[in-house]
């Protein structure tokens, strides 16, 4: 019988071989049958991860999705983010940065002629507190073009056509538009009528039809137009400054003054509308140095100025405007710190070395005129126009001054400038050659005005004087 699996307790019983391996690892014997390799879950897994991860590369490539720790884009504005931006700078009285806001704004929808026409508006208004007749028409200019872009996109459009007869109104100003001044008047009326055409409740209509009335001296229509825009609809500053103008186009300064403040109310950071206010008051001050309306004008000029300053516009209109209140008191020192002021603002401004120029000659500073008349006449160089200025050399930037072309509001400072350097004129200096340079071109344009010519006149009568040989006297 074998002994093959039984228990041998035997001495000799025979030993089965051992054929498993002896454990010398420490580790318990685990009798457990092992789990198979493959496992269908992790693989599907696995899978859907390579999946996603390419698309995922796939997206980044082509911009759908933007990589972790990217730089981020600037936000792109939309065109009515500009738009507030345009109506709340306006209100605010800063025109330079409402007509930048429209521009953006016209960049992202060029063919809204609204746009167009609020820019163009906008561009008329600030053209008030440009200094020079350069610096206004080429601001009319540009209002001009914008709007007739306006009138190309939106031809129906009754908005687009009364601010057209605005825009045109302005730029017939004779100053600026010479032989002009009669077709943009024209223009400007057959405008506004087209304007009530499309619409006869559009308010702006009425007041621009009225203000061209007034510019075109047809005053009692003038006010029946003006008077039906006040029913209408008394909330429009545009409406109270032009009945303002209205009354002070017929010389009734309080009434003018009252419609003025009304549209301050309705628009207080305007700030040229402190300039009308006050130049009425100065004008109804009537040279008297006692007049209690300077006070008043000065009070508005300065208003005018503090809200320039909160805003960081540099014009340098209303400290021009006050040193002409000064002047007219008889207080020239002041007058010509102002003006000094005013040059701070706009240093290349040829028209403010004028103004400065007829400050010293009206204080009887006749020497120091001369600079300032001279760079505004025929311009002048940085040197000179630092003397005139009156400037720190060393600090302060080289500035060229180009000359003002004569014109009516120029001509003052040809025939003063002419008339300071024959007054002084000596056999050892050469003024009465640069003095009769100037009454030359001043007599070739202004022969027939009887008042410049006097001026004239008596300045050559000095130099011709000065440079006469004494006829020899008999024994």
């Amino acid at each position: 019988m074998s002994l093959r699996g039984q228990n041998c307790r035997q001495p000799n019983c025979p030993q089965r071989p051992l054929n498993r391996r002896m454990n010398l690892t420490g580790k318990q014997i685990s009798f457990h049958r092992k789990k198979s390799l493959f496992n269908p879950y992790k693989v599907l897994l696995l899978l859907t991860l390579i999946f996603g991860g390419v698309m995922l590369l796939r997206a980044i490539n082509q911009g759908d999705v933007k990589p972790m720790f990217a730089p981020t884009m600037t936000p792109t504005r939309t065109n009515r983010s500009h738009i507030l931006e345009a109506q709340t700078q306006f209100e605010a009285g800063n025109l330079n940065a409402a007509i930048a806001a429209y521009q953006a704004a016209i960049e992202l929808s060029p063919n809204d002629g609204t746009l167009w026409a609020e820019l163009a508006r906008i561009q008329t208004y600030s053209s008030a507190s440009l200094t020079t007749d350069a610096a206004r028409s080429q601001r009319l200019n540009e209002a001009l073009e914008s709007i007739n872009k306006a009138r190309d996109l939106s031809p129906d459009s009754s908005i687009v056509h009364a601010i057209r007869s605005f825009v045109l109104d302005w730029n017939a100003n004779p100053v600026i538009a010479g032989e002009k001044t009669q077709a943009y008047l024209t223009e400007a009326e057959q405008e506004a009528v087209r304007a009530l055409q499309l619409d006869n409740r559009n308010t702006l209509a009425l007041a621009f039809y009225a203000e061209i009335l007034i510019d075109s001296l047809k005053w009692t229509q003038a006010q029946q137009y003006i008077e039906q825009a006040v029913a209408r609809d008394d909330t429009l500053m545009d409406v109270h400054r032009i009945y303002g103008q209205l009354w002070e186009s017929m010389g009734d300064y309080p009434s003018a003054i009252e419609e003025y403040k009304k549209a301050a109310m309705l628009a207080p950071n305007m700030t040229f509308l402190y300039i009308y206010i006050g130049a009425n008051y100065r004008r109804m001050a009537a040279n008297d140095p006692e007049s209690p309306y300077y006070i008043n004008s000065l009070e508005y000029f300065e208003k005018a100025a503090n809200i320039n300053e909160q805003l960081g516009v540099k014009d340098p209109v209303p400290y021009l405007s006050i040193s002409k209140t000064y002047s007219q008191m008889g207080e020239f020192f002041i007058a010509s710190r102002n003006v000094q002021k005013a040059l701070t603002f706009d240093p290349s401004n040829a028209d403010v070395y004028g103004q400065l120029g007829i400050v010293y000659f009206k204080a009887k500073n006749y020497e120091g005129s001369i600079p300032a008349l001279k760079c505004a006449v025929y311009g002048c160089n940085a040197v000179e126009s630092c003397e005139a200025r009156q400037c720190d050399a060393e600090t302060d930037p080289d500035i060229v001054i180009a000359g003002l072309p004569i014109s009516n509001t120029t001509v003052v400072y040809y025939y003063t400038y002419g008339s300071v350097l024959a007054g002084l004129a000596r056999t050892t200096n050469d003024y009465c050659t640069e003095s009769l340079r100037v009454f030359s071109e001043v007599r070739a344009q202004y022969y027939r005005d009887k008042d410049i010519m006097s001026i004239v006149q008596a300045g050559e009568q000095i130099c011709e004087s000065l440079y006469a040989t004494p006829t020899p006297r008999g024994p």
